[in-house]
């Protein structure tokens, strides 16, 4: 389970070694500057060259060379819009971690509370990640495509949905789908997430019940990731479709409009 903290939170615990904070906003921002103690895991680093998601084995090797050890509480942090600390905390939870945090304020209002940043990398200390695999948060194409009892939400924009965007082979969306936009779950005035009172009201305008289990999806993954957290944080049964919609159009499953 992935808690969101706040920023006191993380400051009474950013030296402590039993801690380790990881930035998930991409390199180049990491490197104009980060939290003190933070090393860099950007979301591009959790797929391989042909876009799907590393193996438990690859991931353990990606995790123990960033430092997090079995002994380590991971504690992610992000910049704007929460994409990137929600795709790598599910990774965490497909991984088998259930003590992820997440801080609840982006980046640049850590800095405007005057806390402390640094300019410079952050050495790394290798440890040992060991997976224990939780498919119980992952959804595959065959789940999906069988779709009994399930919800499945759709969290593109609107002209995605409506099969309007050019990016799409195959315009239009999942049948059956609801459309719950991502965006409307981020946060405002420094926050990296709405509140769960608007959440919840966000998914009883869906109609989407929580008595019933949900799917998220995106394109490529981060952005259900985000549906994935705020349906979790409500205690909704969730798992995230993380090949998507990029690969559903390239099956020969059917699209609607």
């Amino acid at each position: 389970m992935t808690t969101f903290v706040s920023a006191d939170w993380i400051a009474e615990r950013i030296e402590n070694p039993e801690f380790l904070v990881i930035d998930t906003r991409y390199s180049m921002r990491h490197l104009m500057g980060h939290l003190k103690s933070a090393i860099n895991v950007p979301p591009p680093k959790l797929r391989d060259s042909q876009g799907k998601l590393l193996s438990p084995e690859d991931f353990s090797q990606l995790f123990g060379d960033a430092g997090l050890g079995d002994g380590l509480t991971p504690v992610l942090y992000d910049g704007y819009d929460g994409r990137n600390s929600a795709m790598v905390a599910w990774v965490l939870e497909y991984l088998g971690r259930d003590d992820v945090h997440i801080l609840d304020i982006v980046y640049d209002e850590w800095k405007s509370q005057g806390r402390e940043v640094l300019y410079r990398p952050v050495p790394r200390t290798q440890s040992q990640f060991t997976p224990k695999v939780n498919p119980a948060v992952r959804a595959s194409l065959d789940d999906v495509a069988k779709g009994e009892g399930l919800q499945l939400v759709d969290t593109r924009t609107v002209d995605e949905y409506n099969g309007q965007s050019e990016a799409d082979d195959k315009p239009g969306h999942i049948p059956g789908a609801i459309s719950v936009v991502w965006e409307e779950m981020v946060g405002e005035d420094g926050m990296l997430v709405c509140s769960e009172e608007k959440a919840r009201r966000i998914f009883e305008a869906a109609n989407i019940k929580p008595s019933d289990p949900v799917v998220t999806y995106c394109k490529i993954g981060a952005r259900a990731a985000v549906g994935y957290l705020a349906f979790k944080r409500l205690g909704y049964d969730v798992r995230l479709f993380d090949g998507s919609y990029a690969e559903w159009e390239k099956s020969d499953l059917p699209v609607e409009l």
